[in-house]
């Protein structure tokens, strides 16, 4: 983005403010194309950045879903079942019937537990449909199942007859820059596949693998992306296992086409410091391996100045004194209303963030679309309801406190007099809207 569009977009948005550019996430999927092996299939993780869904059908098979409510964003998106892997380490019983149950729903999953295992088989026979599944190989942690788990559910296929069992899923961590820890996975996971065969006469048709590819935020300088895809590719085409090979990524695909703008809001200097408060801060802004402002993360300034620079501490509108961007960044007469940006937000940062801290607004989001225009595809969103109790009057125990909520709260005291709903929504001396929000609730 110019300096121009990052002060039209926050001139008519606002700061905080979110802004995928879907120019750049669309090549960096032709980027990853060019420098893979031809038929990698690319699996989009849902949780480095739902609001690239419908941007990213097209451009990749399969979309990674790892919880309920990554699964309604999907239907609300209208996602095609046929293109999502239902994943996570725990997959809601009634969330997965209702899917199975559903004529047109989800066919895919992975399997993290022998438990798993036999709630699909259970549901699948229930409703008489054929479900596919991966079986996640661990990694040590507390995903996936043993390998000696994997041999016994395939053994015992045939027990199972509505479910396919179409290969293996592995995944171990992201930010793996290391080509030789990655061969050492691939070699295990390619000689486990090898020997499901060999042994038990079952052929891995698919292997799901996430490679966690790095993104480099802190050194670009010192990392040949392109060198490194084409050792990679180098060892999936030297795979003895002929099964398709898909790639899980999240961090690599969306990173890049972020960018979070942030204004400077006040100027002091404390104890010979400078500090500058952003109106945005750590519920907004969060890099993979940075803490508390140790790195120094891709970033602009706008106006762009010249001359004899201050080292500044970046710090948030949190109250905390964890909340620093940057620490002593060398900056020329840095003024109150300047604008920063900082890039590679793509992924993560508008969900990893300790978003309901304080019960701050949650940022506005815009796509800017591949003509360049802006689109708003989330408003700016309050978080106080969230963080609101919701006391209610109940028959057994009197009187239990006060109403302090919204839409959902009102609701709940339906059966209240009006007066009593009025007082207990805060409204008793507004009589007028009290009046109303009495009628409305």
């Amino acid at each position: 983005m110019t300096e121009q569009q990052m002060e039209t977009l926050t001139a008519q948005y606002g700061s905080p403010l979110y802004v995928f550019d879907v120019q750049v996430l669309r090549q960096r999927i032709a980027f990853l194309r060019r420098n893979l092996p031809y038929g990698v299939g690319l699996c989009y993780a849902i949780k480095a950045n739902p609001f690239l869904l419908r941007e990213l059908c097209g451009q990749v098979e399969r979309f990674e879903v790892c919880s309920p409510g990554e699964a309604a964003i999907c239907r609300r998106l209208q996602i095609p079942a046929g293109q999502q892997v239902i994943s996570g380490v725990y997959k809601t019983p009634a969330d997965i019937e209702r899917m199975i149950a559903q004529k047109n729903g989800p066919r895919l999953f992975t399997v993290e537990s022998l438990r798993q295992f036999a709630l699909l088989s259970r549901l699948a026979a229930r409703y008489r449909v054929t479900i596919h599944v991966l079986l996640r190989l661990t990694s040590g942690s507390q995903f996936g199942l043993e390998q000696e788990e994997i041999i016994q559910i395939i053994r015992g296929r045939a027990d199972h007859p509505n479910i396919n069992i179409r290969g293996l899923q592995y995944f171990s961590g992201t930010q793996k820059a290391s080509l030789k820890r990655l061969q050492r996975e691939l070699t295990a996971l390619d000689d486990f596949a090898v020997s499901l065969e060999e042994k038990l006469g079952f052929p891995v048709h698919e292997l799901e693998f996430g490679p966690g590819f790095p993104v480099q935020y802190f050194s670009p300088d010192s990392f040949d992306e392109t060198e490194f895809l084409a050792g990679f590719s180098a060892m999936l085409k030297n795979l003895r296992c002929k099964g398709h090979v898909t790639l899980e990524l999240g961090r690599s695909i969306a990173a890049s086409c972020g960018t979070y703008l942030t204004r400077v809001v006040d100027v002091k200097r404390n104890k010979g410091q400078n500090y500058a408060i952003l109106d945005g801060g750590i519920h907004h802004l969060v890099y993979y391996g940075q803490h508390m402002a140790m790195q120094l993360p891709p970033h602009q300034m706008y106006p762009p100045r010249t001359g004899e620079t201050q080292p500044w501490n970046l710090c948030g509108s949190l109250c905390t004194v964890n909340d620093i961007l940057v620490k002593q960044l060398p900056v020329a007469d840095l003024k109150c209303g300047d604008l920063f940006a900082f890039l590679q937000t793509g992924a993560y940062c508008m969900t990893e963030g300790i978003s309901l801290f304080l019960s701050r607004a949650l940022p506005r989001i815009v796509l800017l679309q591949q003509d360049g225009r802006p689109l708003l595809v989330r408003d700016a969103l309050p978080t106080d309801e969230i963080n609101s109790p919701n006391y209610e009057r109940t028959d057994n125990y009197g009187t239990t406190a006060c109403y302090s909520g919204g839409t959902s709260a009102r609701r709940g005291l339906r059966h209240l007099p009006q007066s009593d709903r009025c007082a207990l929504s805060g409204l008793a001396d507004h009589s007028r809207a009290g009046r109303r929000a009495g009628r409305r609730v």
